[in-house]
């Protein structure tokens, strides 16, 4: 579902019905509407006339009605609004992740599907498109900018430029150009991004942006560009900078250790901008269900101070204007009727969901199970990749049997840094250091010879086995973490026989494992036996790693590769700079034995 704009006969329909003439077809009664423009919360019925509201009048004034919802105790709220979205984290299709997410509330996503362009290209955003039709969540579709979001440093399973752009932004589901994680080469200059950006202004839809990192100059010159929301927020200051440049910002619930800063400083502000949306951006399937998606961002930043009035407005009307839909965000005649009703403000539990004018959930649970699309075919078979040996894991430097090399290495996690270490090299390997682990790349696209790269890992303590994904930020090829080639080697060809997912191994045994084998990324299972397996797995992978919060945490293996931004990463083509736009070669010096 993109849309549920009124035709003319029930639009004739709700005027006559909002001057009592005929009656309504659902009416909403002894509730409190939360009025999302004057702040205040008040008593009110409701009049639904197919799928948009009629009338929002005194209690009792209009008794008139097909059927009638007695809502006494209630507060009713907008349809939320996700303003950024990757879908495809929850690795689920959308039919479930609707099932899950609109019993929560949300009735609106805005999607970015770049994870499935990135290994399908623009088909991977027509079975988006397509699979999203007929849902009871409003699924509106952004055009991946960022395929691969690092030319030159990675190659995933296609390359966008203007002309994909053009193509993608002509269809009607999508309203935007998705965020622009490029943004090296959007300061440069460069001829790909100038296309896209040029395609996006030339549309007249959205530009999302991605400015991770950026500040004064370069900020400025990012909007400059065309770019006018970001989700990338790293700190306080951060996004108090980018509100001041005016930008949108669309705070996340995914970086949940930033939120009390961040709603500390909006409380000292003169006044909460109508410029403050919010995203869910990555919510693995587990947190989904058991502590839901934008719903659960709400009540995080409320727990931070913030009035429970002011953050529902930043999920409802700001996102409606974030989004350029008049229809939405707004218990108001006129709007199409999407409409919570919470117990209360305290806990925001969603007693009754209402989807343009049908009750379509009632206390967390969807009142029927969305069909999937039937003239779509999942996308399978795209680890294009032969099994693997001990031997591809073993970390060798040319030219040396034995001796002793510098190297260049990644030390930290999400936050990356250059390091070096010296080591030693027997019969042809390296000898991983102590204290250090492997990171291991390799193209599953088919597109090029698909040669695995390697690099050491500092700051990730000695992994006691091995972990493996092929949903890896943004290209998605296979990346396998560990030190043991058999556990690596395990771990890697579980996923080449699956079709993909993530798998750990420990001591030449596999552990866990979750197949993911539509695209790589998407599960085909019931969505409380996949979130059970994830949370197992990710459970399980702490007999493997030491994690460490906030950065060394399980979901820093998705974004190991995320070349786009500053720092070291290992890609598909080797060990990358991101800030330099280089690959960099990781040997320093070398000392061979003497024969």
């Amino acid at each position: 579902m993109t849309d549920n704009l009124a035709s003319l006969p029930i639009r004739q329909q709700a005027i006559n019905a909002a001057l009592g003439k005929i009656p309504f077809d659902r009416l909403l009664i002894n509730a409190r509407v939360i009025d999302m423009v004057t702040g205040e919360i008040r008593d009110a019925d409701v009049g639904l006339v197919g799928s948009m509201i009629a009338s929002v009048h005194p209690r009792g004034k209009f008794t008139q009605a097909v059927n009638i919802d007695d809502l006494s105790g209630y507060f009713l709220s907008p349809g939320l609004i996700d303003t950024h979205v990757h879908i495809e984290s929850s690795h689920l299709p959308p039919e479930k992740y609707a099932e899950i997410v609109v019993a929560q509330g949300t009735t609106t996503v805005f999607w970015d599907p770049h994870e499935l362009a990135n290994v399908l290209g623009v088909a991977g955003v027509e079975y988006a498109v397509k699979a999203s039709r007929d849902l009871p969540l409003r699924v509106i579709c952004a055009a991946p900018s960022s395929v691969p979001s690092t030319p030159g440093l990675e190659m995933s399973g296609a390359d966008f430029k203007g002309q994909e752009m053009q193509t993608m932004l002509s269809w009607p589901e999508v309203a935007g150009v998705a965020e622009v994680m490029d943004m090296y080469g959007v300061l440069n200059g460069s001829e790909r991004m100038m296309e896209i950006l040029d395609a996006g202004l030339r549309s007249g839809k959205l530009i999302e942006g991605h400015a991770r990192g950026l500040k004064d100059e370069q900020l400025q010159a990012y909007l400059a560009a065309g770019v006018t929301s970001d989700h990338e927020l790293t700190s306080t200051e951060d996004a108090l900078e980018k509100l001041r440049a005016g930008l949108t910002l669309q705070i996340r619930g995914s970086h949940p250790y930033l939120l009390p800063d961040i709603a500390a400083a909006l409380l000292n502000l003169p006044h909460l901008s109508s410029q403050i949306t919010l995203c869910t951006d990555d919510v693995p399937p587990d947190h989904l269900l058991e502590k839901g998606g934008l719903i659960a961002l709400i009540k995080l930043l409320i727990s931070h101070g913030l009035r429970a009035e002011d953050v529902l407005r930043m999920a409802t009307l700001n996102a409606a204007i974030r989004l350029r839909r008049s229809d939405l965000g707004l218990i108001a005649a006129g709007r199409t009727a999407d409409i919570i009703a919470f117990d209360s403000l305290e806990t925001l539990n969603p007693a009754k969901v209402f989807v343009a004018g049908d009750c379509v959930a009632e206390h967390g649970k969807l009142l029927f199970s969305p069909a999937a699309a039937t003239d779509v075919i999942a996308p399978r078979n795209t680890m294009r990749l032969e099994k693997l040996t001990g031997e591809d894991f073993r970390l060798k430097i040319p030219g040396l049997i034995n001796g002793k090399a510098r190297l260049r290495n990644i030390k930290g996690a999400r936050f990356t840094q250059w390091s070096e270490v010296t080591v030693a090299v027997r019969d042809g390997a390296v000898q991983i250091p102590e204290g250090f682990s492997l990171i291991w790349v390799q193209h599953r696209h088919g597109r090029h010879d698909a040669t695995p790269k390697m690099a050491l890992l500092e700051g990730w303590g000695e992994l006691r086995g091995a972990i493996a994904t092929s949903y890896s930020h943004d290209s998605h090829n296979l990346v396998v973490l560990g030190r043991d080639p058999a556990d690596m080697v395990l771990a890697a060809n579980q996923l080449i026989d699956s079709g993909g997912g993530m798998a750990l191994a420990q001591n030449g045994n596999l552990l866990a494992k979750v197949d993911m084998p539509i695209a790589g990324m998407l599960s085909d299972l019931p969505a409380n036996i996949l979130a059970a397996q994830f949370k197992n797995l990710r459970e399980l992978s702490a007999q493997i790693a030491d994690w460490e919060p906030p950065y060394r945490v399980f979901k820093a293996i998705e974004g190991t590769c995320l070349a786009c931004n500053n720092g070291p990463h290992l890609t598909d083509l080797g060990l990358t700079d991101g800030g330099l736009r280089e690959i960099i070669n990781p040997v320093l010096e070398i000392w061979p034995d003497e024969a």
